[in-house]
């Protein structure tokens, strides 16, 4: 384990050891994100290329020197991280870039990125000696600690709103969890799990306030460093519902930047829906984030008032990043356009990213002889209803080879025209 010198409030500066509080700032309440500091002295003896290279396990766990954990033996066996990564000519080709990177995070054990902030998590409740976790989600964070936890024993709590998809719904079931359907927003749910927790005395598994969670976010960035060979892309795209992910993604970067083990860093790009993009309004205006009614096709980042949207935007500003919305429209076309030229199927928040590439090359932020690294986060299975949206032409035929042959020459005819 890392040694932890404090944990810092990201609004007022507080500084806190780790016995002092587990969740927020105790002065800012829950509005004060907190951030795990390290001593990185005594890391740079530990985390070395060579180290990592000895290492036989391939998931988050061999990070294990920049993760505030100090039980392993209480890690599970369920590979979390380590997801391939992929350069795809093709859609490099569609999008007239030099080079494109897929890192596909739907391989994860259930099937999203909130795996990885979901085993630290789960692992922390069971160092603080909590038999119970809970959460709020639209769907992802709750799947994925509802099977996570499963597969440690933890009891789990997890609050959704009703508009969320059901294939996540059926996740929950599946993994024993008690779900808690919230006639409301995503945001009402969160308010509402945070008091269970607190009612109850549960460990919060709220990747959005909990630290913890956050660390467990940031071995996506260490584990892209590492699998390019210490070259990090120019370029990272993340989409944004409350911040957590792309803010953990530069921390990892970061670190591995100040631990002297690449030699650059990332511009970050936070991607949101049109209908719910508070954090990009923010970002544009340098104004105060106002809370919204989120209105989008994709759920995971259906987040009217995003809890770490302080996170995310010193991370896209300290890398020298932006921000782009995008249409669900759009959205709907990358589902297609990442399975059609990459054989990748992803759900709409998990290709948001890619729906903001032309932006991005019309903006002139990037260049298309850069390399560039989406991450797509989250498996389209998760939301057939949407991924049906984006489908292509079905051809009906009766049981013999002459109809399939008459409907065929049809089509041809169709697309000469």
């Amino acid at each position: 384990m890392a040694k932890v010198e404090k944990l810092v409030c990201v609004i007022c500066g507080r500084e806190y050891q780790q016995e002092d509080t587990e969740y927020t700032c105790l002065s800012c309440g829950r509005e004060g994100i907190l951030d795990i500091r390290y001593d990185y002295e005594a890391v740079k003896k530990t985390v070395t290329r060579d180290r990592l290279r000895s290492k036989s396990d391939y998931s988050i766990w061999r990070y294990g020197d920049l993760l505030p954990l100090s039980r392993f033996d209480l890690r599970f066996y369920l590979q979390v991280g380590w997801t391939p990564i992929y350069q795809v000519e093709r859609l490099g080709r569609y999008y007239g870039l030099k080079s494109i990177l897929i890192k596909d995070d739907g391989r994860n054990p259930t099937a999203s990125f909130k795996d990885r902030a979901s085993a630290v998590g789960a692992v922390r409740a069971l160092e603080k000696g909590s038999r119970t976790i809970a959460c709020a989600s639209t769907g992802n964070a709750a799947s994925s600690l509802a099977g996570l936890s499963a597969s440690v024993g933890l009891e789990s709590f997890i609050f959704v709103p009703q508009k969320a998809p059901q294939a996540k719904i059926a996740q929950l079931l599946i993994f024993g969890a008690t779900v808690i359907l919230v006639n409301g927003t995503y945001d009402q749910a969160y308010d509402l799990s945070m008091d269970a927790c607190e009612e109850w005395g549960w460990y919060s598994g709220n990747a959005a306030t909990n630290p913890y969670l956050i660390e467990g976010k940031k071995t996506v960035g260490l584990e892209i460093c590492e699998q390019l060979d210490w070259e990090p892309p120019d370029v990272a795209i993340f989409s944004v519902g409350d911040g957590c992910t792309i803010a953990g993604a530069w921390k990892g970067f970061k670190e591995f930047y100040e631990l002297g083990l690449t030699r650059k860093l990332p511009r970050m790009v936070g991607v949101q829906a049109e209908g719910a993009s508070p954090v990009y309004r923010s970002f544009v205006t340098g104004e105060k984030l106002e809370t919204i009614i989120p209105d989008t096709i994709a759920d995971s980042i259906a987040v009217g008032k995003p809890r770490n949207y302080i996170k995310a935007l010193n991370s896209i500003r300290e890398s020298r990043g932006t921000m782009v919305t995008v249409s669900d429209e759009e959205i709907i076309n990358s589902i297609k356009v990442l399975g059609e030229k990459a054989g990748v199927f992803g759900e709409p928040a998990g290709v948001a990213g890619l729906a903001a590439i032309p932006k991005l090359l019309e903006e002139g932020f990037m260049d298309r002889g850069e390399v560039i690294c989406h991450v797509v986060t989250g498996n389209g299975l998760k939301d057939i209803q949407s991924a049906m949206k984006a489908k292509g032409t079905l051809i009906s035929v009766e049981p013999h080879i002459e109809d399939v042959r008459e409907k065929l020459h049809q089509r041809t005819s169709q697309e000469g025209d």
